[in-house]
């Protein structure tokens, strides 16, 4: 079951991100990126990852509002590419692992300005 499972989430991550790109024309999702997808056991719902290369908290809003916003039609673009029985609710939420990255890099290179200072 767990096989299936990251199958399909697979599968969504892929056929969202053709949907994002190819027939959302919000300009405020134009720099979304969506990173991965976690669906309960049933695929009632799917939580859906997404990232932003920006810390500005109105883009964030904004692109909160657009997700929402351009749920129905994304859900309802998915279940005519997925083949499952039940197309899932989704529920997006910001993925904060690249940000992360990106301050734990920012944090290692002032470590090594320091260093090489001395």
């Amino acid at each position: 079951m767990k096989h299936r499972i990251g199958r399909v989430e697979g599968e969504i991550l892929r056929e969202l991100s053709k949907i994002l790109q190819k027939k959302i024309r919000d300009p405020r999702l134009s720099d979304v990126t969506l990173t991965a997808v976690e669906c309960t056991n049933d695929f009632s719902y799917a939580t859906v990852y997404y990232s932003l290369l920006t810390e500005d908290g109105n883009k964030e809003k904004e692109v909160a509002e657009g997700l929402e916003k351009a749920k129905g039609l994304m859900r309802h673009l998915l279940g005519q590419e997925l083949t499952v029985y039940k197309v899932p609710e989704l529920i997006f939420k910001r993925d904060t692992s690249v940000q992360y990255g990106s301050k734990i890099d920012k944090l290692i290179a002032q470590l090594k300005k320091q260093e090489n200072d001395r």
